[in-house]
C-alpha cells in the first residue's frame, strides 16, 4: 500500500461522492473515477420525483424494511441515521422538510441544487473527480486499469480504493453490473442480480387494457399472504406499478421465481369493512346499474368498477360484491426486467466484506451503495442506506491511517 498516493473512488452516484466528501473533509486526497460524461446520473433522474433522500419514521421500523440485510445494515445505519444525512444536506445550504408521509425531502424538491452545492464543496477539498473514465479492472499485480473516453489507458496505485459502482438498475445513467465479471475472476463472492422495486405483468383483458391503462387506483391496500402494502397503484398495459407494489415488490418477485402461483389481492375501500360495504350496496336504489352504484355508494372509480369485472362477471348479492371489492385478486405473471427496475438485489455477498466493507479477497478495497446484496422498498430508504454506506467505507479507511 502507498500511502502517499490518494484514495480513489470508483462511482460518482450519492454513496462514492458522500466517500469522497468524508474523506477530503479530513485531508485526505482523493480522485474519482465515473465512466459516464457527468457525475449524479441516477440522483438526478430519482429528484425528478422529488428526492426523497430519507425517512422520518423510528429507526427500528427503518431498519426492518431491509428485509434480510437489517441485520448486516444495522450498524452503518446507526453511525449515519437519517438526521445525520439530514444535517449533512443542511450544511450544504440545502433545506429539508418532512412531507405528510413521513419522507423527507429537499425543500427544492429537486436533486441538481444539492449536486452543485456537493461538487462544489469537493472542488474547494481539492477532490479531482475524472469523467468518461471506466474502471476496467485489475491488473496483473494489483493496479487499478482504467480506460478513457478516447481509448487512452490509465493506471492507478491508491492508498485504498472505494467502489461504488450502483448495482444493475437503470444502466443507461450507468449502473450496468459490468464490475461483476472482474470482481468475480478476483475471488469474490457475488450474489445473482434481481430486479427490485419493479412492476409485475398480469393479463388484462384486452378491454381493460385498451381502456385503462396509465389510470391510478388511489388509497388501495394490497395483500400477500403476511405482507401488506398501503398506497396508490398504477394500472399499466402489461400490469401493475408503483408505491405499494414496490414496497412488497421482494416477496411477490421470490415467490414467482420459486414457481408459485402469486395471486395479489386488492382491498380497494381499506376505510370501510365487508359489512359496512355490503350495507351501503344494499341501500342502492332498485333502478341503478352495478356501476352506477359502485360509484354512487362507495366512491369507485371506472377503473376500479372494472378491475372488478376481471374477476368475472359482477356478483348481483351485495355480501359477494362486497367481498370482491375488499379482496379483488389478480394473478402475477412476472416481474418487470432489470432494466425496468428502479434497483436491483443480489451484488457483493455480504460473506464478501468485513464489517468495515472492505473485501476479503482483495486488500485495501471497501464498496458501497447499490454494489452490496440489500434492497429496500422506495420512501427514501435507498438513498439512505447508499449514503450511509459510503460513510461508512470511507470512515473505515480515515480509521488505518
Amino acid at each position: 500500500m502507498n500511502d502517499h498516493a490518494p484514495v480513489a473512488v470508483i462511482g460518482a452516484g450519492p454513496a462514492g461522492l458522500i466517500a469522497a466528501d468524508v474523506l477530503g473533509a479530513a485531508g485526505v486526497r482523493v480522485v474519482v473515477y465515473e465512466r459516464m460524461p457527468s457525475v449524479g446520473r441516477k440522483l438526478l433522474m430519482a429528484g425528478r420525483g422529488g428526492l426523497n433522500l430519507t425517512h422520518s419514521e423510528p429507526f427500528e421500523a427503518l431498519v426492518g424494511r431491509y428485509r434480510e440485510a437489517s441485520a448486516r445494515l444495522r450498524p452503518i445505519l446507526e453511525a449515519f441515521k437519517p438526521d445525520d444525512l439530514i444535517k449533512w444536506v443542511n450544511g450544504l445550504e440545502q433545506e429539508t422538510f418532512v412531507g405528510s408521509s413521513g419522507r423527507v425531502f429537499p425543500r427544492a424538491m429537486k436533486a441538481s441544487p444539492l449536486l452543485r452545492a456537493l461538487l462544489a464543496r469537493l472542488a474547494l477539498r481539492g477532490v479531482e473527480i475524472r469523467t468518461n473514465t471506466r474502471w476496467a479492472g485489475w491488473t496483473g499485480d494489483g493496479a487499478l486499469a482504467f480506460v478513457r473516453a478516447d481509448g487512452a489507458a490509465e493506471i492507478a496505485r491508491p492508498s485504498a480504493t472505494i467502489f461504488a459502482l450502483g448495482g444493475v438498475s437503470w444502466p443507461r445513467l450507468g449502473s450496468d453490473g459490468g464490475w461483476s465479471t472482474p470482481f468475480a475472476r478476483a475471488g469474490v463472492t457475488l450474489a445473482p442480480f434481481k430486479p427490485s422495486n419493479v412492476g409485475f405483468e398480469v393479463g388484462w383483458s384486452e378491454h381493460f387494457r385498451s381502456r385503462f391503462a396509465g389510470e391510478p387506483l388511489k388509497t388501495i391496500v394490497l395483500r400477500f399472504g403476511e405482507h401488506e402494502a398501503r398506497g396508490d397503484v398504477m394500472l399499466t398495459s402489461y400490469g401493475v406499478e408503483g408505491g405499494a407494489i414496490y414496497a412488497i415488490s421482494a416477496p411477490l418477485r421470490d415467490a414467482l421465481a420459486r414457481g408459485e402461483p402469486v395471486l395479489l389481492h386488492i382491498d380497494l375501500r381499506p376505510a370501510l369493512n365487508e359489512a359496512e360495504i355490503t350495507l351501503k350496496l344494499a341501500r342502492a336504489k332498485s333502478g341503478d346499474s352495478v356501476s352506477s352504484t359502485l360509484r354512487k355508494a362507495l366512491g369507485l372509480t371506472p377503473a376500479a368498477a372494472n378491475l372488478l369485472r376481471e374477476a368475472g362477471t359482477l356478483p348481483a348479492d351485495p355480501a359477494t360484491l362486497a367481498a370482491r371489492i375488499k379482496a379483488m385478486p389478480i394473478k402475477l405473471v412476472a416481474p418487470r426486467g432489470l432494466d425496468r427496475a428502479i434497483s436491483s438485489a443480489g451484488g457483493v455477498a455480504w460473506e464478501a466484506v468485513d464489517e468495515n466493507l472492505g473485501l476479503r479477497a482483495v486488500p485495501d478495497t471497501y464498496v458501497a451503495g447499490e454494489m452490496l446484496d440489500w434492497e429496500a422498498p422506495t420512501g427514501g430508504y435507498l438513498l439512505q442506506a447508499c449514503f450511509a454506506s459510503g460513510v461508512h467505507a470511507a470512515r473505515a479507511i480515515l480509521r488505518r491511517s
